[in-house]
């Protein structure tokens, strides 16, 4: 106890000094945040289960901030082993050492804290946050990012009557640890028992509304292993916002989530006064699981009635075809005040092609997943530290090619690459099921995806003029997908399957940022607070 209260008083020294050299300096605001992450019953589903809370919430706190915003987070880890909280979607700006996976940060040990220093630098949009380590997402631990324009940036919508937070995804009765355990032995999850809604199963959460009013609905699959299709009874979904980026404002009747996405939508209350259906549903799956939340009308004159709308459930077609009909809004300002088509992606010449095809290899009796046949284990220290202290051994740089080969074996593998370079990555699947693949650090534009083989000749198709920018695509059944992505951000940066199952049997690598300037204006320094773990003990940084 006297450990914590010690802890506790340095922070709240450090908040002080902040404020005092923001005063100062006139940096940037900061908004501070102190989280208790803990175990406690949950039972979305009917059945008790061990959950991750933060402050006693299941799921965590939102956090609000507006462009530029430094974002103190103070977690103290009150469960019996490790954690780490990563930032989805947070670009880190110079500053992978605040990313919060495993091959960035060592975990806080149980009765410990540590402080995340983050900016939100150039950043607008819907994101959330999420626990990082072993197979804790599966119990919850995760909770929403808002990132509001600053009041000097043009919006190209006006101000909604309200803005919700919708933490949608599949959830599974069996606790995280024995989740955890079935992949550890080797075998994939079963098929989820249901869905939730902001941590609610079926009709269990309200969203209200005023006729007449505009809402905007921030919509992210934080789930494990199904994409979701999320629809309105009787109302329009209008696209604003695609993980920052501002959207051509599209209408849809409903729209799919791949897992890690976010979207923003608005939704005008102009029907007639009653509760209608907020229908989430499985994409891809047989069955197809299904639940609802109300969206209910001040005035109603009644409440839900009827069957929930149907929706797409195996159609391929469909969702590709929604998925190449997002653009970016040109005309409309980002984080800053010049329009988001200023930024001409397509006439920029690439400097590397990537090609990245994903499998399903077993490997020693056991089932793995692998990118490029190297299937990612994770060392006993983070490969940050490991790069910065120049221990050996603990990665292998350029373990993992930038095209496909045969066979299939374990490494700790690491991609390097040149900061300031332009990439064309292709993510090929073979496999029959959807894929879904994020980039941490970095945003990228969605220049192309068909079904089949990709080629050289694939480029003909590229969209190099108004596609949509954003930090976690899809790539189809027997289908590539390619981007192209400025490497703009110096750091170790975790590129990753949002299926958790894959990712935890290995279905991930690091990307090495590397700029040969070693200067602070590429890279912050390392924390004063950072913890060691591993072969990082009895370093001393500078």
């Amino acid at each position: 106890m006297g450990e914590q209260r010690l802890e506790a008083s340095s922070f709240l020294v450090s908040v002080l000094l902040f404020v005092l050299l923001q005063l100062v300096n006139g940096e940037d605001p900061y908004r501070f945040f102190t989280w208790n992450v803990s175990y406690g019953d949950i039972y979305p589903l009917g059945v008790k289960q061990q959950g991750i809370l933060i402050n006693g919430q299941f799921p965590g706190p939102l956090i609000e901030s507006v462009t530029n915003d430094n974002l103190v987070v103070n977690v103290f880890n009150s469960l019996d082993e490790p954690f780490l909280l990563s930032w989805n979607g947070i670009m880190q700006r110079r500053n992978s050492w605040q990313d919060g996976v495993f091959g960035t940060n060592c975990p806080i040990p149980p009765g410990r804290n540590f402080t995340y220093n983050l900016q939100v630098k150039d950043q607008i949009g819907s994101f959330f946050y999420f626990p990082s380590l072993a197979f804790h997402k599966a119990a919850g631990g995760y909770g929403g990012i808002k990132i509001a324009s600053r009041s000097v940036i043009p919006v190209p919508f006006p101000p909604p009557a309200g803005d919700y937070t919708v933490l949608a995804g599949d959830w599974f009765k069996q606790n995280h640890t024995d989740l955890k355990a079935i992949l550890d032995d080797g075998h994939d999850l079963p098929f989820p028992d249901g869905l939730l809604i902001n941590g609610r199963g079926s009709n269990a959460f309200t969203f209200n509304v005023e006729q007449g009013k505009t809402y905007r609905f921030r919509v992210s699959n934080v789930g494990l292993t199904t994409s979701i299709n999320f629809r309105i009874q009787g109302h329009k979904l209008v696209l604003v916002e695609v993980e920052g980026t501002h959207s051509l404002q599209n209408t849809y009747d409903s729209i799919d989530v791949h897992l890690g996405q976010s979207y923003s939508v608005l939704v005008t209350a102009d029907q007639p006064p009653k509760d209608y259906y907020i229908v989430v549903s499985t994409r891809f799956t047989s069955p197809v699981l299904t639940t609802t939340s109300a969206l209910h009308y001040s005035n109603s004159a009644g409440g839900l009635d009827g069957t929930p709308p149907g929706g797409p459930t195996t159609q391929i077609d469909w969702s590709i075809n929604q998925a190449r009909s997002l653009r970016r809004n040109l005309t409309a300002s980002g984080p800053r005040p010049n329009p988001q088509g200023s930024y001409h992606y397509g006439m920029i010449n690439t400097t590397r092609t990537i090609r990245l095809v994903n499998s399903a290899p077993v490997i020693d009796g056991k089932q793995r997943y692998a990118v490029n046949s190297v299937s990612f284990i994770t060392p006993d220290t983070p490969l940050k530290l490991a790069d910065y202290f120049k221990i050996s051994g603990v990665y292998s740089l350029g373990g993992i090619q930038d095209y496909p080969s045969g066979g299939a074996n374990l490494k700790t593998a690491v991609m390097p690459a040149d900061f300031r370079g332009f990439v064309e990555v292709v993510f090929e699947n073979p496999e029959d099921t959807v894929q879904s693949w994020h980039v941490d650090g970095h945003h990228f534009f969605v220049v192309g995806m068909d079904g089949g083989q990709w080629s050289a000749a694939s480029r003909i198709g590229y969209n190099l003029r108004d596609t949509i920018s954003r930090v976690t695509v899809q790539v189809y059944p027997k289908s590539w997908t390619a981007i192209y992505m400025p490497l703009d951000n110096v750091g170790m940066w975790n590129v990753r399957s949002e299926n958790w199952a894959r990712q935890y049997l290995g279905q991930q690598f690091y990307l090495r940022v590397y700029s040969p300037a070693n200067s602070w204006r590429d890279e912050a320094p390392i924390p004063n607070n950072v913890i060691l773990c591993g072969q990082a003990v009895g370093h001393h940084q500078p």
